[in-house]
C-alpha cells in the first residue's frame, strides 16, 4: 500500500543511506527474540510448500487464467477511506481488508480498521483500531498475519477472539518503518515488506533505507535492503520464487528461495509497472500485479510474459485477493482516498486467499 498525497512528496520517498551498514542476503542474522506463542511457526507442509496450506493441490494442469485478456471488474461498494490489504477466509466464507484514514496525532500514523465483507452485501468492522496495513492468513488459518505500521510492527490477531501477538517486533533492535505487506509460507516462515510510507514523524530507525525481511523460528533476518519502497510481497506456488513489488522503482523482482526459506540470487521479474503496490499469485503460478498509476490489475506468466490486465477504478489499485467458494474470484482493493472501493471478477483459476 502507498499513501500518496502528492507528487513532491513522491520525489523524498527514497532516503539518503545512513552510514551503518546491514548485511544483505540469505544468512540469518542475530535478532531479538520475539513472542511466537500464537503462531504456528512449522507446520507439516499440505500441497506445494509455497502455497497456502490447502489452496492449490499438487500435480494439476491449468490453461489460460483469463477469460479475455482485458477485463473490468464490478464495484462492490466505494466510499471507504483507503482499502487495502484483503484476505479471503474460508472458513468463514468472508473478506477481511484494511481501511486506512488520515494520519493522526503528534506523529502523524494513520489509524486502520480492518473491515469484513461477507458475500453478497454485508460489510461490518472486524477489527477497530487494528494498525493494519497488508495481511496475510497464519499457515494453520487460525489467525491473520498483519503488517501493522501503527506498532512498527509484524502482528498476529486471532481470528476466533481477536487477540493480538507479536510476529516481529524489531530488526537488531532497531524498529521498522512501517511494515507494509505480507507473505507466509504453508510451513509458517513470514516474508514481509518495510517501506516508509506509514512512518509520520517517528524516527528513523533504519538509516534511510527500505527493506524486506523474514522471520523464521522467531528470528527476523534480512532479504534485501537496497530497494526503493519495497510494497507487495507474494511467493511462488512451488516455493522457488519471492516476489517483491518495488514501487519507488516500478519494478518487480524475483528472488530463488531455497527449502530452508532463506532467499538467493535476485533478477528483475517485470521492468515497469506505474507503481506496483500489492500482489498475488494463482495455482498456476501466474502472478497478478496492481498498479497505484494505472489502476489496473497486470496479469503475468510465471515467466513474466504479460497475460493480461483488470481493470478496477481509474487509479489508486492498491491489493487483490483470490476468494468465494472455489477462489475464483478475484478481489480487488481500488480508489481514490475517501472513495477507496472493492472490486470483483471472475477468473478461470483459483488462487491465493491474499
Amino acid at each position: 500500500m502507498t499513501w500518496r498525497p502528492t507528487i513532491a512528496a513522491l520525489a523524498g520517498l527514497c532516503l539518503a543511506v545512513g552510514s551503518a551498514p546491514f548485511v544483505t542476503g540469505a544468512a540469518a542474522a542475530p535478532s531479538t527474540p520475539v513472542d511466537t506463542a500464537h503462531v504456528s511457526a512449522h507446520v507439516a507442509l499440505a500441497g506445494p510448500p509455497g502455497a497456502p496450506s490447502g489452496v492449490c493441490p499438487a500435480g494439476v494442469e491449468y490453461g489460460s487464467p483469463l477469460p479475455a485478456s482485458s477485463l473490468s471488474a464490478t464495484r462492490i461498494q466505494g466510499g471507504f477511506s483507503f482499502l487495502e490489504g484483503p484476505v479471503w477466509v474460508a472458513d468463514g466464507g468472508y473478506l477481511l481488508m484494511s481501511d486506512m484514514a488520515a494520519g493522526t496525532g503528534p506523529y502523524n500514523v494513520q489509524p486502520s480498521t480492518i473491515r469484513r465483507f461477507t458475500p453478497p452485501a454485508t460489510f461490518d468492522t472486524f477489527i477497530a483500531n487494528a494498525g493494519s496495513n497488508g495481511v496475510a492468513l497464519s499457515a494453520d488459518g487460525q489467525q491473520i498475519i498483519a503488517a501493522t505500521h501503527d506498532q512498527r510492527n509484524v502482528s498476529a490477531y486471532r481470528l476466533s477472539d481477536r487477540a493480538r501477538s507479536t510476529v516481529a517486533a524489531n530488526y537488531q533492535g532497531r524498529a521498522f518503518n512501517s511494515p507494509n505487506d505480507v507473505a507466509v509460507r504453508s510451513d509458517g516462515v513470514v516474508y514481509f515488506t518495510d517501506p516508509n510510507f506509514q512512518r509520520g514523524n517517528r524516527a528513523d530507525q533504519m538509516n534511510g533505507r527500505t527493506s524486506v525481511f523474514r522471520v523464521s523460528g522467531g528470528q527476523v533476518s534480512l532479504v534485501d535492503d537496497r530497494l526503493r519502497q519495497p510494497n507487495g510481497i507474494s511467493l511462488s506456488p512451488d516455493g522457488t520464487a519471492l516476489y517483491v513489488g518495488a514501487y519507488s522503482e516500478n519494478k518487480i523482482y524475483k528472488y530463488a528461495v531455497a527449502p530452508d526459506g532463506s532467499t538467493g540470487a535476485r533478477s528483475v521479474f517485470v521492468n515497469y509497472v506505474g507503481g506496483p503496490d500489492g500482489g498475488t499469485i494463482d495455482c498456476a503460478g501466474n502472478v497478478y500485479w496492481t498498479s497505484g498509476f494505472d489502476g489496473q490489475v497486470h496479469v503475468y506468466s510465471p515467466t513474466g510474459a504479460q497475460l493480461g490486465t483488470i481493470r478496477a477504478a481509474s487509479s489508486g489499485t492498491t491489493n487483490v485477493a483470490f476468494g468465494g467458494s472455489d477462489r475464483q474470484t478475484l478481489y480487488i482493493t481500488s480508489g481514490r482516498q475517501n472513495d477507496s472501493g472493492l472490486y470483483s471478477v471472475r477468473l478461470n483459476i483459483p488462487g491465493y486467499p491474499y
